[in-house]
């Protein structure tokens, strides 16, 4: 069954279960009508299905390598970017001033997912010039944004984000790179960045790179960095390209999965930047950049877990294997209960992840619109839970896709594998979900819980809304688990907090994604029951055990020798 882009999915979730109109109706976003939002879903899932589906296999069979200098990218790779770039999909939610659409980034989320259920490799080179503008837009200057913005728009150029070094990964703060001024609002770069997604190829006239380096006089720690803007080739003030700068890719990274996506190693050796917000400031630049792209990867996840789902689902309707136990049945495996169990998560849990990652994007949109610190604490505070839960999600439904497809699914013919291959990096890159944990009980929770308990109130009103429903004990019951669990860790110092971190984050998910297969449930859609039935008898109790987990505290961790580990 070729690949068809969840639209319908996204029809349903903003009018039913995360009101796209509750943005819409403000100033700020009030172009983008239902008519608009439609249009943009379907348009963009013509191009996914059309355009980037062919180029999920061949990207896989024929990775991305350096020759000579070049990297060259897989066949067709090329002609999908320039489809991407010519539609206008790079700036949709860039502004109006360089060429954007300007549209709400829930509809950016939303084209993440789809884009990924075809082909994610490809839509990783979107992803990061996305970032990049973000972060130019809100931290450049007046000269910079004229000059690069217009052009990373409308995908004639591409961005990059440079941060991890070889001896530095999550601690940027011991990155060595260094920027040298040159007296004339230039700098000299230098130093060598690693895991560089889509940092050199051949598909765009020039590269953009974000890269974080240190000063003469920095500071030592992630305080003493500072951002700069180092083309592949200097631009003139025209727009038109200059000599090559002094810059190469040293090579290309051997990866489990997303072969066609090119990650360089990348040499600086005295090249040309410009200075992206104030000195010793990079670090709160890269993260304008970084937030909107950790959702964007919970999204990526939850894309690859849609396309892994329905490659599951054909093969299950057609291959016969066994004797069925239903008397009317398709003859082919979908009749096993295990089989059909295997499908229902994979459906129910791609439901609750997709939904959680629109409810951040729409939070972030809010924030966007009113500047209320409420909405601001709520995009916060879901982001980490969306990027940890859709990452997670999306290697155990492609996990399952290869389970459902059996021998078959261990053979590479099959294609199964490649989906959990590609999807393996989710969890790690824009901060790995470990990461993203200790971030909630942390930071996130640094307002005393209020972002935590304004949720959960939420979640509790639409109980007491529909008291009647069959589904509501269930939920109200876990729903009352976790809010203990949360006074217990709000009580608790920080590395009590970190023990039980991902097992709280990924209980508050849990809770969440059952509250939005409830709010689906009371739209009436007799499959909508049906799936929240399912997602919240059989997968919501998991929260209970979840959320002992996060209780257990530190104390058996480090009671542990270090002899304990030892194999």
């Amino acid at each position: 069954m070729p690949y068809q882009a969840p639209v319908s999915e996204y029809q349903f979730i903003f009018d039913k279960v995360i009101p796209l109109a509750q943005v819409v109706e403000k100033e700020r976003f009030s172009e983008a009508t239902p008519d608009i939002t439609d249009a943009v879903l379907k348009e963009c899932g013509k191009m996914c299905e059309s355009v980037m589906a062919p180029l999920q296999r061949p990207g896989d069979l024929h990775p991305a390598y350096l020759e000579n200098g070049v990297v060259r990218t897989p066949p067709g790779f090329a002609e999908g970017y320039a489809a991407i770039a010519e539609s206008g999909w790079i700036g949709i939610s860039a502004g109006t001033q360089y060429g954007g659409m300007d549209l709400p980034f829930a509809l950016n989320a939303a084209m993440h997912d789809l884009m990924c259920g075809a082909c994610i490799s490809l839509n990783l080179c979107p992803l990061l010039s996305q970032g990049q503008i973000e972060a130019l837009e809100h931290h450049a200057s007046d000269e910079l944004q004229k000059l690069y913005l217009p052009k990373l728009i409308s995908g004639q150029w591409t961005g990059t984000m440079n941060l991890t070094e070889p001896h530095a990964g999550s601690d940027v703060g011991a990155l060595t790179t260094k920027a040298e001024p040159q007296g004339d609002k230039t700098y000299k770069i230098t130093g060598q960045k690693i895991y560089i997604t889509w940092g050199d190829h051949e598909i765009s006239e020039n590269i953009c790179h974000l890269v974080l380096a240190r000063l003469p006089d920095g500071k030592p720690g992630p305080k003493g960095i500072s951002l700069f803007l180092v083309p592949k080739y200097i631009p003139n003030p025209d727009g038109s390209l200059g000599k090559k700068n002094d810059l190469r890719c040293v090579s290309l990274e051997h990866k489990l999965g997303i072969h066609g996506s090119p990650t360089a190693v990348m040499e600086f050796s005295g090249a040309t930047g410009w200075l992206v917000g104030q000195e010793n400031n990079g670090m709160a630049c890269m993260f304008t950049m970084m937030n909107n792209a950790r959702l964007a990867v919970g999204m990526q996840g939850v894309g690859v877990a849609e396309g892994a789902y329905q490659h599951a689902l054909s093969y299950a309707m057609e291959r016969k294997q066994g004797r069925s136990m239903v008397s009317d049945g398709t003859g082919t495996i979908i009749d096993h209960a295990d089989v059909r169990r295997m499908l229902a998560q994979m459906k129910a849990e791609i439901f609750a992840a997709r939904s959680i990652g629109v409810a951040c994007a729409v939070a972030i949109d809010m924030a966007t619109a009113t500047g209320d610190p409420v909405w601001e604490a709520r995009a916060a505070f879901l982001t980490p839970i969306a990027k940890a839960f859709g990452s997670d999600i999306g290697v155990s439904v492609a996990d399952l896709g290869v389970q459902i497809h059996g021998g078959m699914g261990f053979i590479e013919e099959t294609a199964a594998a490649q989906y959990l291959r590609d999807v393996r990096i989710t969890p790690i890159y824009e901060g790995t979900n470990g990461i993203q944990a200790m971030d909630l009980v942390a930071r996130k929770m640094s307002d005393g819980g209020a972002a935590a308990f304004s949720l959960m109130d939420e979640m509790d009103k639409l109980t007491n809304k529909a008291k009647n429903h069959s589904l509501v004990s269930c939920l109200r019951s876990n729903l009352g688990e976790l809010r203990t669990t949360t006074k217990w860790l709000l009580k608790q110092d920080l590395n009590e907090r970190f023990a039980g971190a991902v097992a709280y984050q990924r209980a508050f998910a849990r809770v969440l994604g059952a509250y939005f297969h409830l709010a689906a449930a009371m739209s009436g859609e007799a499959k909508r029951v049906r799936l929240a039935t399912f997602y919240i008898n059989s997968l919501l109790p998991e929260n209970i055990a979840l959320c002992a987990q996060a209780k257990a505290g530190a104390g058996d961790l480090y009671a542990m020798e270090l002899d304990d580990f030892a194999a």
